[in-house]
């Protein structure tokens, strides 16, 4: 339990959706602005955020939009092409482009719980809850202070770590590697986790990149309630890793599904295959963990997902 004080619930003091263990934030902000957590975002937290910012230096945080070159799951690569539109210009188009083959957030249409729908318990079809498409994350940009927890640099002091190799990583994992970097955790941080995923996959050849993607298999944040309930307790905004599904994998049907507990219950946005590399660099460099955290996901009517447009600012 965070000792931030607000007049939010905590976590346990959520309700409890009939038949499940899940606790669900619908009655927390309102639903109808398809926002979810990024309401931690306030004006004020976003002025404290610009302190972040020291150098003015700026760090892409997306891989190119072509990567991985095996998108997960099966996706479909886009096809660009540059034509000539007129005698003396240029024009590109892109075809076959998933918004979420590359880096991308996850919006509250994402994904759907069997009995209790979407987030708001909205049944569906997407189609039929347009307010929470991702354009509400698109008009309002997801600007605020990031935080980098390197758990994956941590996790390597700790003994053998491979992040292509189931590895769930609890609260206190996060929490250690955050004492480890002498920084902190604030109310409405976007936090960016950095397991060492992506590093690790770009070293795969094809073939194997391929299995990979197909059932995807490695470090990422344990699904159950606990972590649920610590990122709530903390008033994150949202969450970024630099794998591909943000939770361990494979699952446990023990655990559950973190895009459950996160997406559809508390409406807190999921960024995944974000590219942390360099800004890790930075941070060990700067000594310091915290930066200016920019994102305009699509201003897509009712759209599922976006890719990530984000940049730190150190």
């Amino acid at each position: 339990m965070s000792n931030h004080v607000d007049d939010l619930p905590s976590y346990e003091e959520l309700p409890v959706v009939d038949g499940t263990d899940l606790r669900h934030a619908w009655d927390v902000f309102d639903p109808a602005s398809g926002l979810g957590t990024l309401h931690h975002l306030t004006p004020g937290r976003r002025l404290d955020a610009l302190a972040s910012a020291r150098e003015g230096r700026t760090i892409g945080l997306g891989l190119p939009l072509g990567e991985p070159l095996v998108p997960p799951f099966g996706r479909v690569g886009l096809r660009h092409e540059v034509y000539p539109a007129n005698g003396f210009s240029w024009g590109d188009r892109l075809d076959g482009l998933d918004l979420q083959a590359s880096t991308q957030w996850d919006g509250l249409l994402h994904v759907q719980h069997r009995e209790a729908g979407f987030y708001g318990g909205h049944p569906g079809p997407p189609a039929d809850a347009p307010h929470l498409g991702i354009d509400a994350w698109g008009r309002s940009g997801i600007v605020g202070r990031g935080v980098l927890v390197d758990v994956g640099a941590w996790l390597e002091t700790q003994g053998p770590y491979d992040a292509l190799e189931r590895r769930a990583v609890s609260p206190d994992d996060l929490l250690a590697a955050v004492r480890a970097q002498g920084t902190e955790i604030l109310p409405g941080d976007v936090l960016c986790v950095r397991l060492g995923w992506y590093a690790a996959f770009r070293t795969l050849s094809v073939e194997d990149a391929r299995t990979v993607m197909t059932r995807p298999v490695g470090a990422g944040l344990a699904a159950g309630p606990a972590t649920a309930a610590f990122l709530w307790d903390e008033r994150v905004a949202a969450v970024a890793c630099d794998n591909v599904t943000v939770e361990v994998q494979p699952g446990d049907k023990a655990d559950g599904f973190l895009h459950h507990r996160l997406l559809t219950m508390l409406g807190m946005p999921l960024g995944e295959l974000f590219d942390f590399e360099e800004l890790a660099r930075s941070c060990r460099e700067r000594g310091r963990w915290d930066f200016l955290f920019v994102s305009v996901p699509l201003n897509l009517p009712g759209g599922v997902g976006s890719p990530g447009n984000a940049v730190a600012v150190v």
